[in-house]
């Protein structure tokens, strides 16, 4: 894209429930991974993905995430205080626009980690963004290499290629890491008050301005949901043996050769 990428939006408003008893007394952003708060891998990974500024958000025990962030500086870190009302992932967006300013932004959820590859997938994420033709730009990953996801996939492939929801009594290969570049735009007309980021995303599908980036190529995702999902040994040397992670490597290979470094979402056909 023209103008780099600079700021992100990090979702860190939630209760955590499914990572009770944990969160009884502590907010989920902050619960441990391999001895470092979750937030700390989220923004250190932001940080070294070229991103100088995180807005914040907070709503359930704010003063601790507060009180945690305070002395960070890179990035920079500004608080959009939902402590009134809990808004959800696209009311909480919404919240903080006047604090992300004009220009695209990453979203980024507060429970995604995985192992870096050579290179950086926010980087990635950043370079293929094109604000001419997307108005949101998602990072996927293959939902057989993800931990913590018990779902059945959130995308597939359709038959024309493109990428589109869940059809019924169906596995779907790919999964969303919680990572998204957004224009503003997106947000155009979004209503006020609580509700999720999957209406805008429903919305730039039908406009055809929703894009994906190739799903993630790491070893692992992980998305730290329940208590269970905190490992306290190298992930991908617990749950995979070299035979798993060549068999990995072989098909992240076969979906290269297929071509799908980018797709654009297909508009849903009009009723």
């Amino acid at each position: 894209m023209t103008h780099p990428v600079t700021t992100a939006m990090v979702l860190a408003a939630g209760f955590g429930k499914r990572m009770r008893p944990l969160t009884d007394a502590m907010p989920k952003p902050l619960v441990p991974l391999k001895g470092k708060p979750l937030i700390d891998h989220v923004l250190d990974r932001l940080s070294d993905g070229g991103i100088t500024r995180a807005v914040v958000n907070v709503h359930y025990l704010p003063h601790m995430i507060e009180a945690h962030l305070a002395g960070r500086t890179s990035p920079e870190i500004v608080i959009s205080d939902e402590r009134d009302a809990i808004l959800d992932t696209g009311g909480g967006v919404v919240r903080a626009l006047p604090l992300l300013g004009d220009d695209p932004f990453v979203i980024h959820n507060s429970d995604s980690v995985w192992i870096e590859g050579v290179s950086s997938n926010i980087e990635r994420l950043i370079s293929e963004f094109d604000p001419d033709r997307m108005d949101s730009l998602m990072l996927l990953a293959l939902g057989a290499t993800s931990m913590g996801y018990d779902g059945h996939g959130d995308f597939r492939m359709a038959p024309d290629g493109l990428l589109a929801r869940p059809g019924e009594r169906r596995e779907q290969p790919f999964v969303f890491t919680g990572v998204s570049i957004a224009h503003p735009r997106l947000f155009a007309d979004a209503p006020q008050g609580p509700f999720s980021l999957n209406l805008l995303w429903d919305r730039a599908i039908a406009r055809g301005r929703l894009s994906i980036l190739q799903p993630l190529a790491d070893p692992l995702l992980t998305l730290v949901q329940h208590p269970d999902d905190r490992l306290e040994q190298e992930p991908v040397q617990q749950v995979q043996e070299q035979q798993e992670v060549d068999d990995l490597e072989g098909e992240l290979r076969q979906i290269d050769a297929e071509g799908i470094e980018e797709r654009h979402v297909a508009p849903k056909p009009r009723r």
